[in-house]
């Protein structure tokens, strides 16, 4: 059982969902991103996702495409980001995921990121731009060591969830509304409905539901059709507003706690 099936397994015992934490790596800086990172696992994270910084980031809202474009200046890239894992990995047992385009990937070399991200401890990998039927000249060499993350849309028909699960492992994270990251206007309802249709089609994988969500009381409605939320936004707007601060990290850790609060 792999360590993102174990932490599902655990939460579902105990009747608790899962807060999935974004953010990306390297922002403002590494040694800053570490110790968010860090804290944020102290504070109740359940599973890490941690962005590999890139220069066009089409799904992404101004709020990630700000945070990319600091961490690009610090010089972080794709071995940065395997290295934070490695660092993060000495003290924390928590599932992390690296998020990434397809581009950062294909140029690190498909075949030394699967060796390099499984070495220093990695549990999967979410690669927002390539669909199920464009995967395979990535993933076809790969062994099990990853868990490959996909996405739904709320626009996707049944039929193509069903196909889009049987190719992920680990979970499905269910977009909750069309746009880019950061937007705001949760429809309930919507969500609701999406996420009934997904939970007959999923497989059996547990679903985590993101964009969108920025409060503990964004993030306690939606996690009733969930086995999880997702927040990125949220936490890379709290770091932009207080990259003066001394204690960000302190700051982020406080949000942490108060959303795995909402959803116990």
């Amino acid at each position: 059982m792999s360590r993102i099936e174990e932490t599902f397994s655990r939460l579902r015992a105990r009747g608790e969902k899962a807060l999935v934490g974004f953010i990306t790596a390297g922002d403002p800086d590494l040694g800053r991103s570490l110790e968010i990172a860090r804290q944020m696992c102290r504070s109740g994270l359940d599973l890490l996702e941690l962005g590999v910084p890139f220069s066009d980031p089409t799904a992404d809202g101004p709020v990630i495409q700000r945070s990319s474009a600091r961490a690009i200046s610090a010089g972080v890239n794709m071995e940065s980001v395997i290295g934070m894992v490695r660092c993060l990995r000495e003290f924390s047992s928590i599932p992390m995921v690296i998020f990434s385009y397809y581009n950062p990937i294909l140029a690190y070399g498909a075949d030394e990121f699967y060796r390099d991200a499984v070495a220093v401890g990695a549990d999967g990998t979410l690669v927002v731009d390539l669909p199920p039927e464009e995967s395979d000249e990535l993933t076809g060499k790969w062994g099990n060591g990853l868990d490959f993350i996909r996405l739904v849309a709320p626009t996707t028909p049944t039929g193509r969830m069903a196909r889009i699960a049987s190719k992920a492992s680990g979970f499905i994270y269910l977009v909750s509304m069309t746009g880019i990251t950061g937007s705001g206007g949760l429809n309930r309802e919507e969500i609701a409905r999406v996420a009934h249709d997904l939970r007959n089609n999923c497989h059996g994988l547990p679903i985590c539901i993101g964009f969108g969500i920025s409060t503990p009381d964004d993030a306690a409605k939606v996690s009733e059709f969930a086995d999880g939320i997702v927040v990125g936004s949220a936490f890379e707007r709290l770091i932009e507003s207080s990259l003066e601060d001394g204690n960000i990290a302190g700051k982020v850790g406080e949000y942490t706690a108060r959303l795995k609060n909402a959803i116990l």
